[in-house]
């Protein structure tokens, strides 16, 4: 059924068709309508049986949804930037434990300086945490990620991140398809755990693990997120089969087709990156788009076979929405790891430029974009650039910590240079 709904309000309607029986909310902007909504369909008997938990913190959050899912429940919560660092421990413990827990993350920065804003510093942080991630570009696919999220999770026992622009898909309004349940319910089977707390079989859940096996546990971990490689492509299939529309994945091409000059990126911001390069290949420019829905596991083999081998792509141009502090780009590092390991028939590696892009919100223009493209495909691009980045801000700035030892906080510092604050004293 098509309808005029927000981002969240959709993921909500999503999770409740896939019947978790446990749902833990700590609310955190920009996920809070979704615990929100989900709330209310477990107040008003909708949802059932399940039961919600409104918890401490976000760290209790995810360790109610360990217990829960150990104890045999399908589990499921939600939470962005400062509260996935607060849960970062059990979120790990969620991985190493093989738990299939499921859990939005409504994409937001990490402070300091405090930011409520959209970039992808939060999920990055936890990419190794061993949690398959995926990214949604639209609304819808948010929407259709978590349905697949709850199959792949439960078939691997692996937990799964679906990761959401904040605001950008979490709080606008879109059409979306939503499914009916008997759809979801023939696409999703009842959870059956591989592993169970049970008083009438007794075991042990996370015990103590010495040199004589850790590197083996670990290893069947690394071992599980390989096979999602193969099984995220057969649920997207079965998903399109039941649902009639194709979503998610492990990349998505647009324009690959002759391309010299392609850019990379995830999320949100592939919208908009579509519709410069539609205009600029009306100017003659080949350029395509590859979109990495899955990012853990990383796509490495579909990234070669979606690139070619046959030396056509002379260009990549990684658009990354995170930075690493002190190198730069980390979406470009598993790309160069990937090309890397194309063995020795492949023919030249593209030339690669990161651009970080979005820090905090900042918005992504077409114009910035167009610019920024003309310059990779006129071979002017740095090998490490920030898109509209304020030059002069960031010269003054160095200018006022070389005149005095006490030169003050950087980002008051700089807010005060636009005029954004008062100057205090």
């Amino acid at each position: 059924m098509l309808r005029q709904i927000e981002g969240s309000r959709a993921v909500a309607d999503a999770v409740a068709m896939c019947r978790p029986e446990v749902i833990c909310a700590y609310p955190i902007t920009p996920q809070t309508h979704i615990v929100e909504a989900l709330g209310a369909k477990v107040k008003a008997g909708q949802l059932r049986p399940c039961e919600f938990l409104n918890v401490e913190s976000e760290f209790a959050a995810m360790s109610v949804a360990i217990g829960a899912s150990a104890a045999g429940a399908r589990a499921y919560t939600a939470t962005a930037s400062q509260g996935l660092l607060y849960m970062s421990e059990a979120v790990y413990n969620a991985a190493g434990l093989g738990l299939p827990i499921v859990m939005t993350v409504a994409n937001r920065a990490i402070g300091a300086p405090i930011n409520i804003w959209n970039d992808h510093s939060d999920a990055m942080s936890q990419r190794d945490a061993g949690w398959i991630q995926l990214y949604a570009e639209t609304s819808q696919e948010a929407l259709d990620l978590h349905i697949q999220a709850f199959r792949i999770a439960e078939d691997l026992s692996v937990p799964v991140m679906v990761c959401m622009d904040g605001f950008l898909l979490t709080h606008a309004y879109e059409r979306a398809d939503i499914p009916s349940p008997d759809q979801v319910d023939n696409f999703l089977p009842g959870y059956e755990p591989r592993q169970v707390l049970d008083p009438a079989a007794p075991v042990s859940i996370g015990a103590m693990v010495g040199p004589e096996a850790f590197t083996e546990v670990r290893y069947l971990a690394h071992a599980r997120q390989s096979q999602a490689l193969t099984l995220i492509p057969e649920v997207v299939a079965e998903f399109t089969k039941t649902f009639g529309r194709d979503s998610g994945g492990l990349v998505r091409g647009y324009r690959l087709e002759d391309a010299d000059t392609v850019v990379v990126a995830l999320g949100s911001v592939l919208g908009t990156i579509k519709d410069t390069v539609d205009e600029l290949r009306g100017d003659g420019m080949r350029i395509g788009i590859l979109g990495i829905s899955t990012f853990r596991p990383f796509p490495s083999a579909a990234v070669r076979e979606a690139l070619g081998s046959d030396g056509r792509v002379k260009r990549l141009v990684v658009l990354e929405r995170a930075l690493a502090t002190g190198v730069g780009g980390i979406v470009s590092a598993d790309l160069r790891m990937a090309l890397a390991g194309g063995g020795s028939g492949r023919a030249a590696e593209p030339v690669m430029s990161t651009v970080i892009a979005g820090l905090g919100g900042r918005a992504i223009t077409r114009m910035s974009l167009r610019t920024m493209l003309a310059e990779a495909v006129a071979g002017a691009l740095e090998p490490l650039s920030f898109l509209d980045l304020n030059k002069g801000l960031i010269e003054r700035e160095f200018i006022r910590a070389r005149r005095t030892r006490r030169s003050g906080p950087v980002a008051e510092n700089m807010l005060r240079d636009q005029g954004l604050t008062a100057r205090i004293g």
